[in-house]
């Protein structure tokens, strides 16, 4: 009920009151209970499946997750919906996360979900031939990559990080690493292992969310780095480099600096450039707005934000960052406030409001 109150309050705001509120807060609050007993159920299966896998064999021998991905991705849907479906089935992601995943709203969501589930009904699924293995390949990678993103930083929830699903989106991109050699496949597993690396250091013992700057760099994985970084080295060169290789890079270059100054940060606005051009996310433009500013000062990084969608998720929160930044503690905070009441992760609103309540002299 209080993810429903949530979403009536960003979505009357915006779109008027229903004709009936008790109804539609009751509808919603249902269907996000329904999608919490699937989630709670789809990991509990994947757990079991895990610890029931015997030692040796191959990954199509010791668990057929890998099959059941390629199978969602199927040719008869578009990509989007094959993805969506996948995430829900697969990953276990509730349809919330999945349309804050895909920057829609929850009901779009849900009708393209339904949509592709009968899309797929009566279709005989059988996996993939060598030939028709790449191009499905696009979509298993976007599911895991999404999973992984849910894992490591959960849209709800008290924690910042869900491990089960960062530490299953890595499991299962090991399996398609084995059963596909391909460079993109091989950049997905190293960047989700270089980012992974930092997670011992990314909450402090309260379980606050601790910025990247004031990370202990002695708590990270570096046995994950190094392996991630001989992914990497081993892809680069083989072909086009892609999106994910690009992203496996730019983590390289962060877990590479012994401490925050030693950042090659003209490099990474580089590799945020050419990956903006490559994909036209929003996303990257808001990380390529925190590598413009740290190399050409937060002007460059508001310069940046401006001409990204304002209601998207982090743009508050950097846009109060780097206004701290350049000494406009008054914007900074009215946009810290902002990005607090849009919060939905309890981890991420405890740190928004210290970031408030700080810059408020402690009154807010």
């Amino acid at each position: 009920m209080q993810e429903a109150l949530i979403a009536a309050a960003r979505h009357w705001s915006a779109d008027g009151a229903p004709a009936q509120p008790r109804g539609w807060l009751l509808q919603t609050a249902t269907r996000r209970m329904v999608d919490q007993w699937r989630s709670d159920t789809a990991r509990r299966e994947r757990e079991i499946r895990v610890a029931s896998e015997p030692e040796t064999g191959t990954a199509a021998e010791v668990d057929d997750t890998l099959t059941v991905l390629f199978l969602c991705c199927h040719p008869v849907l578009s990509p989007t919906s094959a993805i969506a479906l996948t995430l829900r089935a697969v990953g276990g992601l509730t349809t919330a996360e999945i349309a804050r995943a895909f920057l829609v709203p929850e009901s779009t969501m849900a009708q393209r979900i339904s949509r592709a589930k009968q899309r797929v009904a009566g279709e005989r699924f059988s996996m993939p031939s060598p030939e028709e293995r790449p191009d499905r390949r696009r979509s298993v990678l976007r599911v895991l990559y999404l999973m992984f993103n849910e894992g490591y930083v959960g849209s709800t929830g008290d924690d910042l990080t869900r491990v089960d699903l960062s530490d299953e989106a890595i499991r299962l991109a090991r399996h398609v690493h084995a059963a596909d050699d391909d460079p993109e496949v091989v950049g997905l597993l190293a960047l989700m292992l270089l980012t992974d690396a930092r997670r011992p250091a990314r909450t402090d013992e309260s379980g606050t969310p601790v910025t990247l700057a004031d990370q202990d760099r002695s708590l990270w994985d570096h046995a994950r780095i190094a392996e991630g970084t001989a992914l990497l080295d081993g892809a680069i060169g083989r072909g086009a480099v892609g999106e994910y290789q690009l992203q496996a890079a730019i983590a390289a270059i962060h877990d590479s600096a012994t401490t925050a100054d030693a950042t090659d940060w003209p490099q990474i606005l580089a590799l945020y450039e050419l990956l903006e051009r490559m994909t036209a996310s929003p996303v990257v433009a808001l990380n390529r707005a925190v590598a413009a500013a740290m190399v050409h000062g937060p002007a460059a990084g508001l310069a940046v934000l401006d001409g990204v969608d304002g209601t998207l998720p982090r743009v508050d929160q950097l846009k109060a960052h780097l206004h701290e930044l350049a000494g406009a503690h008054d914007l900074a905070l009215t946009h810290y406030r902002r990005a607090a009441g849009r919060a939905t992760n309890v981890a991420e609103r405890r740190y928004l409001d210290a970031q408030v309540a700080r810059l408020a002299g402690g009154s807010a």
